[in-house]
């Protein structure tokens, strides 16, 4: 099965080398020349592809054909978060996923994963869960609201959307988030992190058992509360504590993990964040 990862970045790298490992052809794109060996060297085909430069140039740039190897896949995995640096990110992102949608048309595609994001879910002092209705409040956010109403209806292919919350591992180390910092509001809400190897495991249950069509959340099992759980990898990493404010918890929601337990028959491998 040939897979086409488009953004092997802090999660996209690992994913295509772990696939490697598990005997799937892997290619890879980068926006940045200098990663394509890093790409190559962990056994995935590197691609260069900056979808903003090529939505600009469309019309008069003719170095779009090399990249129909790229697309000459089974599964195409996007997973190029839109950025929150750009202003004109809301209309410019969608324009990138109808590039996307076109080439999974134009070569057959017939899956595709999408990395979202729960931060598309409205705080409701709650639960959420897929059935949760999006209520994005950002220009990023929205982008990736507007992305997915484009993805999930296209008759063409199937996608499953997975909606990871906020990320730890590798080289994200959460204890230094805070580290030092004093009276940091909010340390009594719980937080919704999952680990890296979790975005890889059930990223990859989804392709060997063919659950596509679907709307997934990825969230570790248990919430304790930030100021906990920043305290405690501040003191893992050898960073100085934060302190918090304590105040009654509010803007925050709780994000339910079941449906991907249950839909990929998964246990989290790092189902506690105070392991992370």
């Amino acid at each position: 099965m040939k897979i086409s990862i488009i953004g092997c970045g802090w999660l996209g790298l690992p994913f295509g080398a772990f696939l490697v490992q598990k005997n799937y052809t892997v290619k890879g794109s980068t926006r940045t020349e200098s990663k394509l060996e890093i790409i190559r060297s962990k056994g995935i085909e590197p691609f260069l592809i900056d979808l903003e430069s090529i939505i600009g140039h469309q019309n008069h740039s003719n170095h779009l054909d090399n990249l129909d190897d790229f697309f000459d896949t089974d599964l195409l995995y996007i997973n190029i978060p839109p950025t929150r640096s750009n202003p004109s990110i809301e209309n410019d992102y969608p324009k990138w996923i109808e590039f996307l949608i076109q080439k999974c048309e134009t070569f057959g595609i017939q899956k595709v994963i999408f990395l979202s994001s729960t931060g598309v879910y409205p705080n409701t002092e709650s639960i959420v869960t897929e059935d949760t209705s999006p209520n994005p409040q950002t220009a990023s956010q929205r982008a990736i609201v507007r992305a997915e109403k484009l993805l999930i209806p296209n008759k063409n292919f199937k996608t499953t959307i997975l909606r990871p919350s906020g990320l730890v591992g590798g080289n994200r180390i959460p204890g230094r988030w805070f580290a030092g910092k004093q009276n940091v509001p909010g340390g009594n809400v719980p937080v919704n992190l999952v680990h890296l190897d979790d975005c890889i495991g059930v990223s990859h249950e989804i392709i060997r058992q063919n659950i596509f069509g679907e709307v997934l959340n990825l969230c570790a099992d248990e919430h304790p509360i930030k100021s906990e759980f920043y305290t405690t990898q501040a003191e893992k990493h050898g960073f100085e504590k934060p302190s918090f404010q304590m105040e009654v918890p509010q803007n925050f929601k709780i994000v339910d993990n079941q449906k991907s337990k249950q839909l990929l028959n998964y246990q989290y491998l790092k189902p506690s964040p105070m392991d992370f």
